[in-house]
């Protein structure tokens, strides 16, 4: 999967990538958020390797970079279901410092005109911590709407964590504005 936008690139993680993605990954602001942080370049490497260049279905990491430069800025995990029915889940790490400079909307609204035109899908959803305010207001910007709050749910870095659901349907995509 690659997606071209007007500033970004969102395409398969490179070996060259290891130390950038390290970097995102490890940051405090950004690891607090984040399942996975990776100990060192190494494993930000293997993790990499691991990643299928022409994914079918199932949990995938694609890069997101400057299309001036290639540059990794972030990155953008999608679990796209073999069964066509099934929601797109996604997530987005961008690096602190190309934060607010909607970086990350433009990633996300790629990737919303991918799953609901070319693959053709019903849902997308993500999930967030409710403290990560920017994250919860990148998802209510792009017309996402919250389903759930799961109290406590995620035991992360060392404590319980609420976790909150958002969704949206193709036709709430694709509808005009009013």
């Amino acid at each position: 999967m690659e997606l071209v936008t007007a500033r970004l690139r969102i395409d398969a993680l490179r070996p060259a990538d290891a130390e950038a993605l390290f970097a995102c990954r490890a940051d405090p602001a950004v690891a607090r958020y984040q399942g996975w942080c990776p100990a060192d370049v190494a494993a930000a490497r293997g993790f990499i390797v691991t990643q299928p260049l022409q994914p079918a279905h199932g949990w995938f990491q694609r890069a997101i970079r400057l299309r001036e430069n290639g540059r990794l800025i972030g990155d953008l995990g999608l679990n796209l279901p073999e069964d066509a029915r099934a929601s797109v889940e996604f997530g987005i790490s961008i690096a602190p410092a190309g934060q607010g400079r909607g970086y990350a909307g433009e990633a996300v609204r790629a990737l919303f005109e991918q799953a609901f035109g070319a693959w053709g899908r019903h849902r997308v959803q993500a999930s967030a911590d409710p403290r990560n305010l920017a994250c919860v207001a990148l998802l209510r910007a792009l017309g996402m709407r919250q389903e759930a709050h799961h109290r406590e749910s995620l035991w992360l870095r060392g404590e319980w964590v609420d976790d909150v659901v958002f969704a949206l349907l193709a036709r709430e995509w694709l509808a005009p504005p009013p």
